[in-house]
């Protein structure tokens, strides 16, 4: 199962981060093994079927991939760490910091920090509205957090002038996007592709309308 497991990870990373090496396999490898062990206990996803972990979050957190080109990204509600933890593995010169109100998750994801040596990586059990930064968040992920609307307004204090806010989403939100005021505008609306998954994915990136 391990050789299967490590074959398909390469594969998605083929398709999604090219600049891929043998260690970062290795830990979305302990990542997966680690996320199946404590699901048991802890219930952290639905499914934890390799197959879905690997499409459904693995590959999906990874699809936005091209997009993290920053000093320090802050993942809102990350859950039991996506996209925050496979993005930390590819991208290890960013800085990431794993936001969630639910303690055990982040219980979680400090393990997960330990057993993986992710040394850019720091856990925050609050939620956003409570969050202060002691540095500059250059982008924000979220994925199906809440509506954008809602998330801008709970980074409204994040989101600095220059800094992104990425928003992952199933269909296009077309009535998110009308909803949203001026003081935010849309940059990019991008599909994504997941190897393995052929459900809608967009990706929304938003920033202050200066």
């Amino acid at each position: 199962m391990t050789d299967q497991l490590r074959q398909k990870i390469e594969q998605g990373l083929q398709a999604l981060t090219p600049n891929y090496n043998s260690e970062q396999i290795e830990k979305l490898e302990k990542f997966v093994l680690l996320l199946q062990k404590w699901n048991a206990s802890y219930n952290l996803i639905a499914d934890s079927a390799t197959e879905v972990i690997l499409t459904r979050h693995i590959f999906d957190s990874l699809s936005i991939s091209p997009y993290i080109t920053a000093n320090c990204v802050l993942d809102v509600g990350t859950g039991a760490g996506f996209p925050g933890i496979p993005l930390a593995i590819v991208h290890p010169d960013t800085d990431f910091v794993l936001l969630d109100s639910n303690g055990k998750k982040t219980r979680f994801l400090f393990q997960v920090k330990l057993a993986l040596e992710l040394d850019n990586v720091s856990v925050e059990n609050c939620r956003i509205e409570h969050y202060q930064s002691n540095r500059q968040i250059d982008i924000v992920t979220c994925r199906a957090f809440s509506s954008l609307p809602d998330m801008v307004e709970k980074t409204a204090s994040i989101l600095a002038e220059g800094s992104r806010l990425l928003a992952m989403k199933g269909r296009c939100p077309e009535l998110e996007l009308e909803a949203l005021t001026s003081d935010y505008k849309i940059t990019n609306i991008e599909k994504l592709a997941i190897p393995g998954d052929n459900a809608e994915r967009h990706l929304i990136q938003v920033e202050w309308a200066v």
